[in-house]
């Protein structure tokens, strides 16, 4: 119990102190296991570790085969969640590039490092081709964390979210046909191969989509209570896997992340509740595993490490066949030099690779095959040291080849109602990243039919950091009709999206006292109501020239509450800025040229008036 009680809090610890000091949360959770299992070695007085997964293959926390068990589950839960998060709008423009990458670069990477395993250690073939499969995938869950930290250029974050989840499946596929072969003696390998690899797409593929697709008409028809509704799609996922893992074996990874996929795609009520659970309950399965993962690996392991070629293989699969297999899949794609350039840079290993490893690791060497030892400490430490070098030099590198983003001229809008989708509408046929943020459904399920970007969240208990796609977020509007809420926002927000402005709708009684505000927006008589009655009623756009600060406040002097309310303004180079009510805020900013207002056009006497 103690053990047990003990894995949950260093994890829990290791993964508030990656959060503290914005490191990935597999390093200290990898150093951390080291420390309680192989490295407790060298003081306890019985050359015990402090915690022990397996003992003898029998005894431990997990005897016997269950902690296989327990961690392909955990990693099926993990994928699932990732999945979810994949979206088809993400991949315009590098689409081809990223399969040719999932595709051109796992086969690099097979064959590259599987011949280089055998001259640089003398291993087997079968071992050398395993550890290969094994070091396919990158990490999902170390991808995230730089993606968050550093704004990268759209096509760039993209192309490394979506490789570290789909490629995941792929890698594990690889790694158990090489895994299948070497227990089945290698007899009829090509034939047994081919057959199994397409029972594996076939049934995972079809078992995922029809699960997202039974699990998408429950939720549709309310056949679930809302309190149900998280562990029951838990429950589904469970079953899934291991339905997916009975007909056709190790095809239950496949099929979860599919499943996730489709799911992610649909537009599925309350889906974010379910995201939430989901992510909840996957940094608390991570936390677990890698520490239990570490700590299962033997003293005697580790300084199989401390052979030099060791390092030499590293240097070879790292700044050699990743660079390789990126510069061939993307040819003719529209990542430039310095894109491919980071991207060949950044290639973390993580959890599926650490978890299918030790578990390969330690079937072989129950079963009694030689140099089965070799692979648990060659995958940690590719584990281990991309995730070293990716975090130190990321952000670095990131600014010297100039691939993160120049400018932070996103627009993020806080609540999702009518006057806030035409506004976002409007951004976005100019060409202007916006998002809106609702914790209504409806609302944000509205936004997205036209075509908007949305995300539903909470923001009182949400941190919106956590979603590397607003990392370009310069200005920050509070549109909802909660005062309280909008002033919220800007005040706990203002650090992380509004280095360009911080702007509110303010509360009617300060639009009544005739109160101004410098985060105000519009004009003095533009509050919730009178904006969402202007654009209900007149929902139209309109553009005035105007001479200068002095000549934009005069026409919106002149616009009368109820019929027209100024909204942007194009200052001398054409770019688009935020109207402020105040008048001394809006002299802080470049000056205008074109005044933009909705509502009725004005008229010659409006003008004269």
């Amino acid at each position: 119990m103690l053990e047990l009680a003990a894995i949950v809090i260093l994890g829990i610890l290791a993964q508030w102190f990656a959060w503290r000091f914005r490191v990935p949360a597999i390093l200290p959770l990898i150093i951390t296991g080291l420390i309680v299992g192989p490295i407790s070695t060298l003081w306890t007085a019985s050359g015990s570790k402090w915690i022990e997964p397996i003992y003898n293959g029998q005894t431990g926390l997990f005897p016997g085969e269950s902690l296989f068990y327990f961690v392909s589950l955990a990693i099926g839960i993990i994928l699932f969640e990732g999945g979810m998060t994949l979206k088809r709008k993400e991949i315009k423009g590098v689409g081809s590039a990223l399969l040719r990458l999932i595709i051109i670069g796992a086969v690099v990477t097979f064959v590259g490092a599987g011949i280089a395993a055998h001259l640089l250690l003398g291993l087997s073939w079968k071992i050398s081709f395993l550890f290969a499969g094994l070091i396919i995938v990158t990490g999902p869950t170390v991808i995230a964390p730089i993606l968050r930290n550093i704004p990268l250029t759209k096509n760039v974050a993209t192309v490394l979210k979506w490789e570290g989840i789909l490629i995941d499946p792929l890698g594990a596929l690889v790694a158990v046909l090489v895994f299948e072969f070497i227990v089945s003696g290698g007899e009829e390998f090509t034939q047994h191969a081919l057959l199994q690899f397409g029972k594996i797409i076939t049934i995972g593929f079809l078992m995922g989509v029809v699960a997202a697709y039974f699990l998408y008409y429950i939720i549709r028809h309310q056949w679930l209570p809302r309190y149900l509704l998280n562990v029951f799609t838990l429950a589904l996922v469970l079953l899934v896997f291991v339905f997916s893992d009975k007909l056709a074996s190790e095809s239950g990874l496949l099929s979860v992340v599919v499943m996730g996929m489709v799911l992610g795609n649909l537009e599925v009520p309350n889906f974010k509740q379910i995201l939430d659970f989901k992510e909840s309950l996957s940094i608390l399965l991570i936390s677990i595993l890698f520490i239990l993962l570490a700590a299962n690996i033997n003293l005697d392991d580790l300084y199989l490490l401390l052979n030099i070629n060791c390092l030499l293989l590293f240097l070879v699969v790292v700044f050699v066949l990743r660079p390789v297999g990126v510069f061939l899949s993307t040819r003719g794609s529209e990542l430039n030099f310095r894109e491919k350039v980071f991207i060949s840079w950044v290639g973390p290993r993580g959890i599926v690779a650490a978890g299918i490893a030790s578990l390969f690791g330690l079937r072989l060497a129950l079963d009694g095959v030689a140099e089965a030892h070799w692979i648990t400490p060659l995958v940690f430490m590719v584990v281990l040291g991309t995730v070293l070098v990716n975090a130190t030099t990321a952000r670095w590198l990131a600014k010297l080849l100039k691939v993160i983003q120049a400018a932070s001229n996103g627009i993020l809008i806080i609540g999702s109602n009518l006057a806030s989708r035409f506004l976002a509408q409007f951004l976005s046929d100019r060409k202007r990243h916006v998002i809106l943020v609702d914790n209504n459904a409806v609302s944000i399920q509205e936004a997205r039919k036209s075509g908007l970007e949305a995300v539903q969240a909470n923001i009182f208990t949400e941190d919106l950091n956590d979603h590397f796609e607003m990392l370009d977020m310069g200005y920050l509007m509070a549109m909802t009709s909660n005062s309280q809420l909008n002033k919220f926002a800007i005040q706990s927000m203002a650090s992380s999206f509004g280095e360009n402005g911080t702007f509110q709708l303010p509360p009617s009684q300060e639009v009544r006292e005739g109160k101004c505000d410098p985060t105000s927006l519009f004009a003095p008589y533009a509050d919730f109501v009178s904006l969402t009655e202007v654009v209900r009623d007149f929902p139209e756009y309109h553009e005035s020239p105007v001479n200068g600060f002095e000549g934009a406040l005069t026409l919106a002097q002149k616009m009368k509450a109820g019929q027209q309310i100024p909204v942007f303004y194009q200052d001398k180079i054409n770019d688009l800025h935020i109207f402020p009510a105040s008048p001394d805020t809006l002299r802080q900013m470049p000056e205008p040229v074109t005044l933009i207002y909705i509502g009725k056009p004005m008229t010659l006497e409006d003008l004269d008036g």
